[in-house]
């Protein structure tokens, strides 16, 4: 950090940007500055900050990250020009004040050092006087540029088109003017999309942006992201213009702004005298040649960063969905990952997730030995008292889930359910050095079936053991930027994580590295430690680990869960720091912590308030009070499955107006793609979500909810499924477009294993779109 920065500049920012007092802001920034981790701060630091929760802290740590780059630029900035002597009392108060990136670039663009232009060379062969005279005296600019003709200025053209370039670099680099049309393309400027000739064919896919406009202050995050998709790939043509009345306006609404902002005396008539019709001419150039160029690559750059901000909150809050699924908890689970030619994958796992046993079916074509297959699952299920099994939902998931059906329904008194289960990203994780790591001597292919039974068991544990952007609830995600899609997932997991509590008994190390204040070195040691030592008995025993410090301890004990250990409490959020508010507790009303832990009736009549003290806070203690009542809560939901229809299989097998059960699958800003069990994903457009107006799809729908929804149109030879969750609806809606993905398979990753990476949900449908 550059020591000159005002500390003091940079809380008073975060307190407006944030609305909180500044107080607030700076607590919650030192303990940052300490290596204190977001969920321990929201968690254990609610006195020092006033109680931010773990929403407003991470969005003050990216803004704080941003201001202080801000504060470093302003500086870097000021040393640069007053290097250069060209620092005015004026020119530093608009810099002091600039209260943004753009704005301080703005200011600093007449100063930047720049590779040698054309305004500079006609500055060097002495014309700047001559651009100054034509803007203060009212001559005829050719008899101004006789007196500047020489050996290197021949003609009166050249000496007039080096005084063009001075002033139109002068007025491209004016700040204020800038900042005046940006602001007027921030209304009235629109994204014109075209179609490269000779690319109709390759650019099938973005045939929806083959002639296309919209308003930049309308367009949406995917729209932007479908049509960039389309320039890099060499299909479409991107500009930035007005409506197509102003454009053709005369004078232009940006050359006549450019004008009447520098006071030009100019005259765009056919009238005009040859000093207003020169200045026209050089308020035409400046806005074609300088500033159009300017802001047609600033704009698309402001609706790239836009979109990608949109996907990756989009991202971000599916995983967050996703990650936080109600678990099934602790039973033993039959996995299956469903194959046809290459058979079915099975795994037998027990109630902590320990592999037992692994085999491959063959039900199906070619070998369809189906009474073989169904001879071996009984035997598992009986061998491992299975009590759910786990059906992948990829290819033949339908058929598979088909066979279980018959299988349960015939063995007698058997109590096994089944559960068709996501496998986004098994085959990842089958093929990652941690499953290798983890399963060093099982197939590859085996491996996957693993997973899908331990994601049923507890799906967070397992689903921080594959790259977020595996999981297949992204929107573009290839497109964006790659550091702070990273970033924002990691903060997703580690928010989910921490939400949750993790047994340090049990955990494997992936999940320990997402524990505040670990990392995935201190997480290995945990494991290595437990191997050779045994389960640990109580949170104390963490300090026994090599490099586990009293920083670490701090950080990370609160969210380390030890059942069954030497201590009741350790099994509770309550941090180990806490532990003498709980003994004045007990002392309080003479009963041992076994005795009042989970008993709501043995703290009746106590008052929080009586317990603090200078270091915890009353919201440290009512959340004290709140983990005696039922320690180590769970935010997650009640575990609930989706009942598939036994009569619809495949696609073909939907008819318009059927009612069906399914699982959201992926929520995007245009609607909500659903699987209703017929390996291809329907959607659930935006209108027709709820009856009442929605704008936001997550205002109704979370990745992983069970929904209702009626099939209003299929095309099965194009794989698309128009559904609606009002129940009553009939027809398409049409009341609000689309407009987006020209196709799905351009939107979102697979979430269906064998797909190609950016190839996988239903298309948005062409009669959902304008």
């Amino acid at each position: 950090m550059t020591k000159n920065i005002d500390e003091h500049r940079i809380i008073q920012t975060l307190s407006q940007k944030l609305n909180k007092p500044a107080h607030q802001i700076q607590a919650a920034v030192n303990l940052l500055d300490e290596g204190a981790t977001v969920p321990f701060i929201a968690r254990y630091r609610k006195e020092v900050t006033g109680g931010l929760d773990d929403a407003v802290l991470r969005e003050l740590e990216v803004s704080l990250l941003y201001v202080r780059e801000l504060e470093e630029r302003r500086i870097s900035i000021l040393e640069s020009i007053r290097s250069q002597e060209k620092l005015t009392p004026e020119l530093e108060a608009a810099i002091m004040q600039a209260d943004n990136k753009q704005r301080l670039e703005d200011l600093y663009a007449p100063y930047k050092p720049k590779r040698r232009t054309k305004a500079q060379i006609a500055k060097e062969a002495g014309l700047e006087p001559l651009a100054d005279a034509i803007l203060l005296e009212n001559t005829d600019p050719q008899t101004l540029a006789q007196a500047y003709l020489n050996n290197d200025i021949t003609d009166v053209k050249m000496a007039l088109d080096g005084a063009r370039d001075i002033l139109a670099e002068r007025f491209s680099e004016n700040a204020d003017l800038v900042a005046t049309i940006r602001e007027y393309l921030s209304k009235h400027a629109f994204l014109y999309s075209t179609l490269i000739e000779g690319k109709e064919t390759e650019g099938d896919n973005f045939k929806d942006w083959f002639d296309f406009k919209e308003a930049v202050s309308t367009l949406p995050s995917h729209r932007i992201l479908a049509m960039l998709r389309g320039r890099q790939q060499g299909v479409l043509d991107l500009r930035i213009g007005l409506e197509s009345s102003l454009e053709e306006q005369h004078p232009h609404p940006c050359i006549e702004k450019i004008a009447d902002f520098l006071d030009l005396d100019t005259d765009f008539t056919l009238e005009a005298s040859p000093r207003q019709k020169w200045l026209s001419d050089l308020s035409r150039w400046t806005w074609r040649v300088k500033l159009l160029t300017l802001f047609e690559t600033e704009i698309i750059g402001q609706l790239r960063d836009k979109a990608e901000t949109e996907a990756i909150k989009v991202f971000a809050e599916n995983l967050k969905d996703l990650l936080l699924a109600a678990p099934a908890g602790h039973k033993a689970v039959l996995g299956l990952d469903p194959g046809i030619r290459t058979g079915v994958k099975v795994a037998a796992i027990d109630k902590t997730g320990k592999l037992l046993e692994t085999t491959t079916i063959y039900p199906f074509e070619p070998r369809l030995d189906k009474i073989g297959s169904m001879q071996t699952l009984a035997h598992l299920i009986q061998k491992h008292h299975i009590e759910l099994i786990a059906i992948g939902n990829g290819t033949a998931s339908r058929e598979t889930e088909k066979l279980v059906s018959e299988l349960l329904a015939a063995l007698p008194n058997c109590e096994t359910k089944k559960v068709v289960v996501s496998e986004a990203g098994a085959s990842v994780y089958s093929a990652s050095e941690l499953a290798s790591q983890e399963f060093p001597d099982l197939d590859v292919s085996l491996r996957g079936a693993v997973s899908i039974a331990r994601r049923l068991q507890d799906p967070l544990a397992e689903l921080v053991k594959i790259e977020p952007k595996s999981i297949g609830v992204g929107q573009y995600q290839h497109d964006l930027n790659q550091r702070e899609l990273a970033r924002s997932l990691d903060a997703v997991i580690e928010d989910c994580v921490n939400a949750v509590g993790v047994d340090v008994n049990t955990a494997s190390a992936a999940l320990l590295s997402r524990v505040s204040g670990l990392n995935a070195g201190l997480a290995k040691n945990i494991v290595s430690w437990r191997d050779e030592n045994g389960a640990f008995k109580d949170r104390k025993a963490l300090m026994a680990v090599p490099r586990f410090g009293a920083k670490a301890f701090e950080q990370a004990a609160g969210f380390l869960r030890i059942s069954g250990g030497t201590n009741p409490l350790d099994q509770s959020a309550v941090h180990p720091e806490a532990y003498p508010v709980v003994s004045k507790i007990l002392d309080k009303i003479h009963q041992d912590i076994t005795s009042v832990i989970g008993n709501k009736e043995a703290l009746k009549g106590l008052s929080p308030q009586d317990f603090t003290d200078e270091k915890f806070g009353l919201p440290t203690v009512k959340d004290i009070f709140n983990e005696l009542e039922k320690p180590g809560r769970d935010p997650r939901p009640e575990f609930k499955t989706a009942s598939f229809r036994e009569d619809v299989h495949t696609i073909d097998d939907l008819k318009p107006g059927m009612i069906l059960e399914g699982v959201v699958s992926n929520v995007a800003n245009f609607g909500a793609f659903v699987d209703i069990g017929v390996h291809q994903d329907g959607l659930v457009h935006i209108s027709a979500l709820s009856n009442h107006f929605v704008q936001d799809p997550r205002e109704v729908v979370r990745t992983g909810q069970l929904v209702k929804v009626k099939v209003l149109e299929v095309e099965p030879q194009r794989k698309r499924i128009a559904l609606s969750m009002r129940l009553d609806d009939d027809t398409l809606p049409s009341s609000r477009s689309t407009r987006g993905p020209s196709s799905a398979r351009q939107s979102f990753s697979s979430s269906k294993k064998e797909m190609a990476p950016q190839g996988a949900m239903a298309a948005a449908f062409a009669k959902l779109r304008k």
